[in-house]
Parts: structure tokens; sequence; C-alpha cells
């Protein structure tokens, strides 16, 4: 109660932003067409792709249970849930790849769980593992699945950023936007490297 006034009024703290890591499609189908002899890394794979093709986190993944799934209108079964952190409703039509994983664990749990889930701390370092059996040379962590579903698994196949955003469970389309940039800079040198392999080999005259 000394001082008359806020010290830090009208101070605005700055955040530089940074681009998010995801995995290519190449190292997502490396990832999941491994062969684990090893339970445990085996079953956080199955986890971390689930991720990757729902975007869920994993505290959603952790609270998720059957009445989350359920049939819509168009006759495809569907994860319908609020987020955890944001309490927005996340509307997730589930591909074939997630129903895969989710018909393995089925009837195995206890409590509603649908998924194995062990702590996120484990999880993470068993992609550590995971990577480097892979010959993957990224810092791999659980959250990294959300990202590749945000970029190489929905906007690099073109599904609009408004169903993205909704599909995440984002308050502001601001934040899906992050994941458009990185697209687009990746977009910039797919076309650089073809426009350099194609360049070479003809010459054009007018």
């Amino acid at each position: 109660g000394w001082m008359k006034k806020d010290a830090f009024y009208g101070y605005k703290m700055e955040q530089d932003e940074t681009d998010p890591v995801f995995l290519t499609y190449d190292e997502l189908q490396t990832i999941m067409n491994k062969e684990f002899t090893i339970p445990r890394l085996a079953l956080v794979r199955d986890i971390f792709i689930f991720s990757c093709y729902t975007g869920l986190s994993y505290v959603d993944i952790c609270e998720l249970t059957s009445n989350d799934i359920r049939l819509a209108f168009d006759d495809n079964l569907w994860i319908i849930k609020k987020r955890h952190k944001t309490k927005v409703t996340s509307n997730i039509r589930l591909l074939d790849i997630p129903k895969a994983i989710l018909n393995k664990y089925e009837g195995k749990l206890k409590n509603g769980q649908l998924l194995p889930v062990i702590s996120n701390q484990k999880m993470n370092d068993y992609l550590k593992e995971i990577a480097v059996l892979c010959g993957i040379d990224k810092n791999i962590t659980f959250h990294l699945a959300r990202h590749t579903f945000a970029t190489t698994v929905t906007l690099a196949n073109g599904v609009p950023i408004e169903s993205v955003s909704k599909m995440l469970g984002h308050t502001d389309i601001r934040t899906t936007q992050i994941y458009a940039k990185v697209i687009d800079t990746k977009l910039s040198n797919d076309m650089e490297l073809l426009a350099q392999k194609l360049n070479s080999k003809c010459l054009v005259t007018v």
C-alpha cells in the first residue's frame, strides 16, 4: 500500500514468436511403421500417433472416455469433448488410424479410460528413445503431436484453417494461424527446390 501508482501501469510484455516443431509426413510414417519389441515403446508410440491424428493434448487423452465418442449425423464417429485447458468444445472426426488404436485397447482398461496413458514425463522420455530408434533428429515431446496434427495431417492436406481451429479447440483463430505460417514457409521451400531442379534442366527461349 506504499505506492500511489502501479509501477507496471502501461507496461506490455512482448514475447518472440517461435515456429512450432512438427513431424513431416515421412517422419510420421517412420514412427508408425517401426516395429518395437519393447512393449512400453510400442504403447507410447500408439498414444502419440493417436494424438497426431486427433490433435488431442496429453491431459485430454487422459480424460477421454467412451462418452466423448459419438455417432454424428454423417454416420461417422466423432470425438466431441471440452478441452481441459480452455473449456472450448473440440469436434474431431475419428479417422481409421486413431480408430484402430482405440480398438486395440478396447476393453483392456478400467474406470472408462480408453487408452493406457502413463505419466507425461515418462511419455517424453520414451519418445526421445523412439526418435533415436527411428533416426529422427528432433526433440520429440508429446505436445509435438498436436503440432503435427495441425500442420502435416490437416493444413498440409487442404483442411481449412477454420476447421482446424475448431478441432484444436482454440479460442482465437490467430493461435491456429501460427501453423498456417509454418505451412506457407514449407510450401515456399518446396517450390524453391522444384524450381532449382526444373530450371537447371530447361532452357526457355523467347
